[in-house]
């Protein structure tokens, strides 16, 4: 059984991990989660991920794995040979594990208090202490992860893995939040400019837009949320 991708629209980190799955290049198909209906927090997609969170994915062999590193080091692990991820207590996996973590751990999460703004009401005092903090947050991760990449062409050096493909769903959150110009960011900007030329980005692009979309080949299409549940759940 080929893998299914649950991803978040609008805009979910997941989109990362479609860019990761046509670098890939292995047959997948797509389920479409819409993050902003009211019954998406307890409705059916709670089976796939009890948080509610995208991405998910099911697995060749019908396991359930939440957590773009999760899922990205398990795609990776089934897919060495093409430089994109590396065999586990290797030193090359170890760097890639590490940007991973920092991609999550800092510059994911430093746009958390933000994101509450931007779908939260409340009192405006406390709204702005939160863009502020967060906006603190989001700069402070720009700048570290612009010395980090410095003059390499990818996060990790001569050539592109994974990292980058979750880094470019993380980095278009500048757009919704205007507390930071990616242009003072000036080895970020390049990264990105450099991966929105990328067929897998457009791709993806595509996708979240419902558009025609040009796979690079592994794309068999989408599948309602409801169909995938019936390859996970006891008696469909």
């Amino acid at each position: 059984m080929e893998p299914v991708l649950f991803y978040g629209v609008p805009s979910g980190c997941s989109f990362g991990s479609i860019v990761a799955l046509e670098w890939l290049g292995k047959p997948y198909r797509l389920s479409r989660v819409e993050m902003v209906k009211e019954d998406f927090m307890s409705g059916d997609y709670r089976f796939i991920n009890p948080v509610g969170g995208t991405p998910a994915l099911i697995t060749g062999s019908g396991a359930v794995l939440t957590e773009s590193i999760a899922i990205l080091n398990h795609l990776g692990a089934e897919s060495t040979d093409t430089g994109l991820a590396f065999a586990q207590a290797t030193e090359e996996f170890d760097r890639l594990n590490r940007m991973l973590a920092f991609l999550n751990t800092s510059f994911f999460n430093s746009f958390a208090p933000l994101w509450y703004v931007y779908e939260h009401g409340g009192d405006e005092a406390a709204k702005a202490a939160l863009r502020d903090y967060g906006g603190f947050k989001v700069r402070k991760a720009h700048a570290d992860l612009d010395r980090m990449l410095g003059d390499k062409q990818w996060l990790l050096g001569d050539r592109k893995t994974l990292a980058d493909a979750y880094f470019f769903g993380i980095a278009r959150w500048t757009d919704y939040h205007d507390v930071v110009k990616r242009a003072d960011y000036p080895n970020i900007e390049r990264l990105y400019r450099q991966l929105e030329e990328d067929p897998a980005v457009k791709f993806a692009h595509a996708i979240e837009d419902e558009k025609p979309a040009q796979s690079a080949g592994g794309y068999l299409g989408n599948i309602s949320v409801d169909d995938a549940l019936k390859r996970v759940r006891p008696n469909g």
